[in-house]
């Protein structure tokens, strides 16, 4: 099966006033038609600025160049795409200019962004915003908009739409929110969508009738969905594929049934292992010791060998290979190679 979007080797720093950061490294992934792939991870390492990338929002992207030099201020940390490639139905979007870009964002690719609050703008109404997007992609006259837009907002179950239509963000609560930014993100039939922690500071109710709401929407038009999130629970729930990300970087990748079932990375390890057991409620939490490295001093060998507890020499001074634990299950790390080893002894 052709994948519906393929990352290859994409690395991403920031120009900063400490200097130049390093935010993505040498990350991979792909993402094919209709299925829903998790990218999980702490805060911090790198899902949301992975995400912006395919669609070209980093700050760098409305910057202009001389000579192939990034002019810049000082001020703003502004985000440069170093190496790798972003192939969307086979096509390179890092190579596209930004007119057919905006065709592609938002027509064939949208996105959901973290807060609602700070992603709707404060001072036009639901209305506005959601037919700014359909009479841009779709064409469609000021009615026709409008029909457009109630009909979105029923699909996604917002009480009272007609009403809706006309007020304001600050008039609705934070559930109400993220279901008009998911109203906007699939008002043109995306066929990609990025979910970047769509039930963040939601209660547990209203989360699940948000999930409810990207599934049923999501098999009615057959899109395919990446959700990123550090939440274990909502990505066992929605995803058949699951990236884990630290530091910056994939530590591993497999089936939904590999990384919960059959995690082999210390850190997956680690996550799961932190996650409380309702069998066991007497059980004390299991936390991953130390706190994610500094990304301008990250750790020559394994980023997460500081905190791992079965580190080894090897991890303090080479980065770890790429072993696979199963089919389509891979991980990076030197416990394989130091079984190996062990196990070739006489």
């Amino acid at each position: 099966m052709q994948a519906l979007l393929d990352v290859r080797h994409l690395t991403i720093s920031f120009h900063t006033y400490r200097g130049l950061l390093e935010a993505v490294h040498d990350v991979s992934l792909t993402v094919n038609p209709g299925e829903t792939v998790g990218i999980v991870g702490e805060s911090g390492c790198g899902k949301s600025v992975t995400s912006q990338a395919a669609m070209k929002l980093l700050p760098a992207e409305a910057t202009e160049y001389t000579g192939g030099q990034i002019l810049w201020d000082g001020r703003d940390p502004l985000g440069e795409i170093v190496g790798g490639s972003i192939l969307f139905e086979n096509q390179d979007l890092l190579k596209l200019p930004e007119k057919q870009m905006r065709e592609i964002r938002g027509g064939k690719i949208s996105m959901i962004f973290q807060d609602p609050m700070t992603s709707l703008n404060p001072v036009l109404t639901i209305g506005n915003q959601l037919c700014e997007g359909i009479a841009l992609h779709q064409h469609l006259g000021r009615k026709a908009c409008e029909a457009k837009a109630l009909e979105l907002l029923r699909a996604v179950g917002l009480t009272s739409p007609e009403k809706r239509l006309h007020q304001y963000p600050h008039e609705l609560s934070g559930g109400m929110r993220q279901r008009c930014l998911i109203a906007m993100a699939l008002s043109c039939s995306p066929r990609l969508l990025f979910a970047d922690e769509p039930t963040t500071a939601l209660d547990v109710t209203t989360e699940a009738q948000v999930l409810d709401v990207l599934k049923r929407l999501q098999a009615e038009l057959g899109m395919a969905v990446v959700l990123i999130s550090h939440n274990l629970g909502v990505i066992a729930q929605m995803c058949r594929r699951i990236y884990v990300m630290y530091a910056g970087a994939i530590v591993e990748e497999g089936t939904a049934d590999d990384i919960f079932y059959r995690p082999a990375h210390p850190y997956t390890q680690g996550l799961l292992a932190s996650l409380p057991d309702p069998a066991q409620k007497d059980k004390a939490l299991t936390g991953i010791p130390g706190q994610a490295p500094d990304l301008f001093h990250m750790p020559e060998g394994c980023r997460f060998y500081p905190r791992c507890p079965q580190a080894m020499k090897a991890c303090m001074t080479a980065a770890p290979p790429r072993e696979e634990a199963g089919p389509g299950h891979h991980y990076t790390c030197w416990l394989a190679q130091a079984a190996a080893a062990k196990e070739a002894l006489p």
